[in-house]
Order: structure tokens, then sequence, then C-alpha cells
């Protein structure tokens, strides 16, 4: 997938192991996981970009729910209370969506 180049395949697939079950998906626990907390800036950027589906230049609450196929294509879409949280966690300015500067702060601890 498009995160093939930027995360390692054995950490992302960890990460996915760590939420396959609905109700499990933690952000912070995933971005840790997969690697994207220790990434730079400019690389947590470029991650946002492939989330950012539709390159609207922010992430809607539709692309979230699709979050974890952008790590691995058959990978369960998120619920709905997992996507609702997923945004309010990152949405700092409260715009109902995410840009990348919200994105980065998110991610980067």
């Amino acid at each position: 997938m498009a995160f093939q180049k930027l995360l390692d395949d054995s950490k992302i697939a960890a990460a996915l192991a760590e939420c396959k079950d609905a109700g499990t998906f933690c952000h912070k626990k995933f971005f840790s996981t997969c690697g994207l907390t220790g990434k730079s800036t400019e690389d947590v950027k470029k991650a946002f970009s492939i989330i950012d589906q539709d390159k609207s230049h922010f992430i809607e609450e539709d692309e979230l729910k699709l979050f974890l196929q952008n790590f691995k294509e058959n990978a369960r879409a998120l619920t709905d209370a997992e996507t609702k949280t997923f945004l309010k966690a990152g949405d700092t300015d409260g715009d109902g969506k995410i840009g990348d500067a919200e994105f980065v702060a998110m991610v980067k601890p």
C-alpha cells in the first residue's frame, strides 16, 4: 500500500492487529505502534496526504472511517463511534475535519 515506503510493514501489521476488533481502535496507540509518531513532521505530512483521499487538504469523517484501509486494503472500517472519537481528537478548531497541522499535532507527542 501507500505507506510501504514510509513505514515498516511489520509495524503496520502489528498496529492493525492491535485494533482488528471493532471498538478497539485508539489513534495514539496506532500511531505509536505503526511508527508514525517517531517520524519527522515532513513524513507525517506525507502520511496526511495519503489519508486525504479526495485531496481536499482536509481529512473528513468519511476518510477517517476508512482510515485503516490506507494501511492495508482489506483492513476493517472504523465503527461510527471510533470515527467520531478520532475526529474529535484531531479537530481542534471545530470545523468538522482535520487539517494537516491538526494531524501533525495529533500524531507527534
